[in-house]
């Protein structure tokens, strides 16, 4: 599966466009991270963006999500590497993260979350105008985009980053793709 395919497939089963958003920020981080690894780019990107995709179908049932989209992306062709990766992004499976692709997912899924909403408190919400430190900064108070967990963002330490690095890396990925996350 390519990319193309990929996102066909995401924008024929995911309506909400924000949810479109959220997994086109992981793509992007996903594809740096792999970059800065060493990694395979085009595999890690399908992996961001893919990682979702039952999100609607399961609608938010933590029990069920990524599970199916697990299976759904084995049905469309995509590797088995992937479909793990996707399935232990949610740790609701207790499935262990072994590979760098695992643990790649699990830390860049919440780090999304934590850099749109240091955008959108900006007076222009534009990701332009975010500095790495501000991200920083907002990460250490945890009541700002509470969703986004430290937890799961700070374990990007098991891939040999700092999260400063992880941070900027981040910042820099989504900042790559602004117009298309409406930021």
């Amino acid at each position: 599966m390519n990319r193309e395919e990929a996102l066909q497939s995401i924008k024929s089963k995911v309506t909400n466009e924000n949810s479109v958003k959220h997994m086109l920020a992981a793509e992007a981080i996903m594809r740096a991270l792999a970059k800065r690894l060493g990694e395979n780019e085009d595999e890690w990107g399908l992996a961001g963006l893919l990682h979702d995709i039952d999100m609607e179908m399961t609608e938010g049932d933590m029990s069920k999500h990524s599970r199916l989209g697990a299976d759904m992306v084995r049905e469309m062709g995509v590797s088995e590497t992937i479909a793990r990766a996707i399935l232990c992004h949610n740790e609701a499976h207790g499935v262990p993260r072994e590979t760098k692709l695992d643990k790649a997912l699990f830390c860049a899924d919440p780090l999304t979350g934590l850099i749109t909403a240091a955008a959108l408190v900006r007076p222009d919400k534009k990701l332009g105008s975010v500095e790495a430190k501000s991200v920083r900064k907002r990460f250490k108070e945890k009541s700002f985009a509470a969703g986004a967990n430290r937890e799961y963002i700070a374990t990007c330490s098991g891939l040999g980053l700092g999260l400063d690095e992880f941070l900027e890396l981040g910042l820099q990925s989504m900042q790559g793709i602004a117009p298309s996350l409406g930021l």
